[in-house]
């Protein structure tokens, strides 16, 4: 099987703007995270079910984090799983593509608590990626 896509990435100026905007428009349930998430904005835009994954198949969920002022990091992305983050890394240089790393930059690696290992990395095209490792299944 390929690496399938998981989980899609916007950036957002004001949370609360962005939260009222994507429920009211498409019905989304919006949970905002706190600090120690990064702030970070879930947008549920499909039931899931008690492990957190989508019920309908092939449908994923997405995130808005916060809108840098930095060139390159304010795209939106798409969030690829993989079962070996650092075989992808390797992978993903090889090919001509660039790994950025984590928030802390090139050489790290986050760890999300509660759900897996991740980067992101710049493809041959000039479009910044993510990858994730998640958390074995409970």
């Amino acid at each position: 099987m390929p690496d399938p896509v998981v989980h899609f990435e916007m950036p957002a100026k004001d949370k609360k703007r962005t939260a009222q905007f994507y429920s009211s428009v498409f019905g989304w349930h919006m949970n905002q995270l706190g600090q120690d998430m990064g702030d970070y904005l879930l947008a549920g835009s499909v039931d899931v079910d008690e492990q957190n994954m989508p019920k309908k198949s092939g449908a994923i969920n997405g995130g808005f984090f916060e809108y840098k002022d930095e060139p390159g990091y304010n795209e939106p992305h798409l969030v690829i799983s993989v079962d070996n983050l650092e075989n992808s890394i390797k992978k993903v240089e090889e090919a001509g593509g660039e790994v950025l790393g984590g928030i802390k930059g090139k050489g790290t690696i986050d760890e999300i608590p509660g759900v897996g290992r991740y980067v992101s990395f710049i493809d041959t095209e000039g479009n910044r990626v993510g990858m994730l490792e998640p958390l074995p299944m409970k």
